[in-house]
């Protein structure tokens, strides 16, 4: 069955955005940990993991944060479970265990899930899948013809990462960084998103500048570090690279490891993720996040089940990105509250940047299918994949 094309997000949605605060979890393994359900309540939640762990620090831990939270403040039923490898037959097994455990609300975080989402979301028309980042491509594939039919029951959200990828890229060149880094991951759409628009903003910024600005750009073809990576972040920030934007899960820990030994500075991504680099590798090593609105996104499907509301959201995939150059807290995408501003890239240069990108005045391409990114004014030294 084929799915809808992408839609920008609409007012209804905004309207309904919750805030949603962190919270602490204790488990570290999936199944039935942790659970409460309120007297009379039928809704219970489960959260699958995609690559990594809740403890990732980035796109499981957040949206995990997010659905335990919710879950705490509303006394529905909680728990998450961890494939045990990285398969669409070991995600199918995980959604399987949470509908035979009572779980009618799954969760999950990463276009991974797409070939388990074609699998399971007709076998159980009355569980509720709500999923993160998994876009028409992911779950039709690069033949699909986009006839518009989606599943009834499943509704995902997926992201500009263009956008905050523009914002980190012009941030780090108007704060005076001339010799940029980007690492990816896995080269997916999310991920290339990101990493061309970072280009675009650091390319922008030369321009406005007249710096030279020099652009290393590499994917790891992986979502965490290893001694391989690091070893390439060596090379990078050893040869002048002042600081590089860690796209990829916890593929952040090689980037912050090699910059740890020169004084190198890290921009994160996904969630805000100032706290956790710069409390395991250094004071001040994090100037900025480019974030998406996870914990919002969860809080607002969440509260409109519990509300009776699915229907204004099932068989949607919906594009969220800026809402408003006014109230921050309305848009989807965007840099990190803990950003270290500085009189080259002030709070009011950044909002005075959303305001145009709102207005149309400064447009970001979302175009995901070049080899490689192109610039105008900057060099970059395209490296593909290091591994």
């Amino acid at each position: 069955m084929k799915k809808a094309v992408s839609v920008i997000l609409t007012a209804a949605m905004t309207a309904s955005l919750v805030a949603c605060g962190n919270a602490g979890g204790g488990e570290t393994a999936g199944g039935n940990t942790g659970t409460s359900q309120a007297a009379g309540s039928g809704m219970k939640v489960a959260m699958i993991t995609d690559y990594g762990d809740i403890t990732d620090q980035s796109f499981n831990q957040t949206t995990y944060e997010a659905c335990k939270a919710y879950s705490e403040a509303n006394g529905t039923g909680f728990t998450y479970y961890k494939p045990e490898g990285d398969s669409d037959a070991e995600r199918v097994a995980m959604i399987d265990k949470a509908v035979a455990d009572g779980y009618n609300v799954v969760v999950m975080p990463g276009y991974a899930f797409a070939g388990a989402i074609n699998e399971t979301a007709e076998t159980y028309p009355d569980v509720k899948f709500v999923a993160l980042d998994v876009s028409e491509y992911d779950l039709e594939g690069d033949s699909s013809d986009f006839n518009g039919k989606t599943y009834d029951n499943v509704f995902s959200a997926v992201y500009r990462e263009e956008l905050p990828g523009y914002m980190a890229g012009y941030a780090a060149v108007k704060m005076g960084y001339t010799k940029v880094g980007f690492l990816g991951g896995m080269a997916v759409p999310a991920v290339i998103r990101f990493g061309y628009g970072f280009v675009q903003g650091a390319d922008a910024a030369a321009a406005e500048t007249g710096a030279a600005v020099e652009i290393n750009y590499a994917y790891g073809n992986q979502f965490y570090g290893d001694s391989d990576i690091t070893a390439a972040m060596d090379t990078w920030y050893q040869g002048g690279t002042e600081v590089v934007f860690a796209c990829g899960g916890g593929i952040f820990t090689s980037a912050a490891e090699a910059a740890q030994k020169t004084g190198g500075k890290v921009i994160g991504v996904d969630v805000d993720q100032a706290a956790t680099i710069d409390g395991s590798y250094g004071s001040g090593m994090t100037i900025t996040s480019a974030t998406k609105g996870l914990q919002a996104t969860v809080q607002t499907l969440l509260t409109a089940i519990a509300s009776d509301k699915w229907s204004e959201y099932a068989g949607q995939i919906k594009t969220l990105g800026l809402v408003s150059a006014d109230d921050m807290s309305q848009n989807y995408v965007g840099l990190a509250p803990s950003t270290v501003w500085t009189d080259g890239f002030s709070e009011a240069d950044y909002k005075k940047l959303v305001s145009d990108m709102v207005s149309g005045k400064i447009t970001v391409s979302d175009d995901s299918s070049a080899e490689q990114p192109t610039a105008t004014t900057a060099k970059i030294n395209f490296q593909g994949n290091i591994k």
